[in-house]
C-alpha cells in the first residue's frame, strides 16, 4: 500500500510521534493505522494521552429529559459565535423535542420528521442556515429510557461543549446521577465496567504492554507480572467503575454509586466536533501553487 503524506499526518496527529517514525510505522504495517499506533506504542514512541482525535467543528450538545425518556444530541455549526446564537439554540431545542417525541431510528429518519406546521426537520435546518448564514448539521442523537425507580443524570459542560447523559438504576437520586455524569465529562471513560471490554481488546493491550516491557529490557521472568499490573492501570483508564472519583480521589466510582444502592445502567458522552477534521489552509502551499501557475 502507498504511504501517503496524508496518512503520515493522520498517524502523527493521533500519536504525537515524529514524522519519520510515523512513516516507518506505516511501512512496517502496510498502511494500517491501528497496527501502526500499536507499533509506535510498543517502541515507546507514543502514549494514550496523545491519541485523542482533533476536535475542530463547532456547535453544541443538548439534553432534554421528559419523565422516563431523555435525549442527548449534537448539532454542529461553523463557528462558536453562531453556536451561542439565540436562533441556533432555539433550533436545537426544537429538534430535541421533535426527535424525542417521534423516536426515529437514525439521523436520516429524523431529518424527515415534520413539526406541527408540517415542515420537515431538514427544511427547518435549511431555513436556519439561510437566516443565520452558516452551515448547520444534525450530527447525532441517542434516546434513553428508565423506570420510575431510576434516575437520569444530565450534565452539560462549558455551555454544551461536552454533554453527558447517565442512566442510574436502582436509585432516584438525581444528584448522584449528575455527579457521575460530571465525572464522565472530565475523565471520558470508554466503558462502564471491565465486563464490557472485549477479549480481543484485552489481548491486544496485553501484547502491546508485553512488547513495551521487553523493549525496556525487563527480564522475561518478571514481564508477565508487570504486564498484569499495567493491565490493571489500563482498566482504570477506560472503565468508569474502576476510576478514582473526581470529587473524592480516595473513592472509586464503583463505591460512590454503591453507597447510593445504585448501578450505572448506561451513559452517553458527546464532545462537540470530536473526530471531525477542520479544513486547514496551508498559506505557503497556496502561494507556491499560484507562483507555479503564473
Amino acid at each position: 500500500m502507498a504511504i501517503t503524506a496524508q496518512l503520515v499526518k493522520e498517524l502523527r496527529e493521533k500519536t504525537g510521534a515524529g514524522m519519520m517514525d510515523c512513516k516507518k510505522a506505516l511501512v512496517e504495517t502496510d498502511g494500517n493505522i491501528e497496527a501502526a499506533i500499536d507499533f509506535l506504542r510498543e517502541k515507546g514512541l507514543s502514549s494514550a494521552s496523545k491519541k485523542a482525535d482533533r476536535i475542530a467543528a463547532e456547535g453544541t450538545t443538548y439534553i432534554l429529559t421528559k419523565d422516563n425518556e431523555a435525549i442527548i444530541l449534537e448539532v454542529n455549526a461553523e463557528t462558536d459565535f453562531v453556536a451561542k446564537n439565540d436562533k441556533f439554540q432555539a433550533l436545537v431545542s426544537a429538534l430535541a423535542e421533535q426527535i424525542l417525541t417521534a423516536k426515529p431510528a437514525s439521523v436520516e429518519e429524523a431529518l424527515e420528521l415534520e413539526n406541527a406546521e408540517g415542515v420537515k426537520i431538514v427544511d427547518q435546518i435549511s431555513t436556519a442556515v439561510a437566516t443565520i448564514g452558516e452551515k448547520i448539521t444534525l450530527r447525532r442523537f441517542e434516546i434513553k429510557t428508565k423506570t420510575d425507580a431510576d434516575a437520569f443524570g444530565p450534565y452539560l459542560h462549558m455551555g454544551g461543549k461536552i454533554g453527558v447523559l447517565v442512566v442510574l438504576e436502582g436509585s432516584t437520586d438525581e444528584s448522584v446521577a449528575r455527579d457521575v455524569a460530571m465525572h464522565i465529562a472530565a475523565i471520558n471513560p470508554k466503558y462502564i465496567s471491565r465486563d464490557e471490554v472485549s477479549a480481543d481488546e484485552v489481548e491486544r493491550e496485553r501484547k502491546v504492554l508485553t512488547e513495551q516491557a521487553l523493549n525496556e529490557g525487563k527480564p522475561e521472568n518478571i514481564v508477565a507480572k508487570m504486564v498484569e499490573g499495567r493491565l490493571g492501570k489500563y482498566f482504570e483508564e477506560i472503565c468508569l467503575l474502576d476510576q478514582a472519583f473526581v470529587k473524592n480521589s480516595d473513592q472509586k466510582v464503583r463505591d460512590f454509586v454503591k453507597a447510593a444502592n445504585a448501578d450505572v445502567k448506561a451513559f452517553v458522552r458527546y464532545s462537540v466536533g470530536e473526530g471531525i477534521e477542520k479544513r486547514e489552509d496551508n498559506f505557503a502551499e497556496e502561494v507556491m501553487s499560484q507562483v507555479k501557475g503564473n
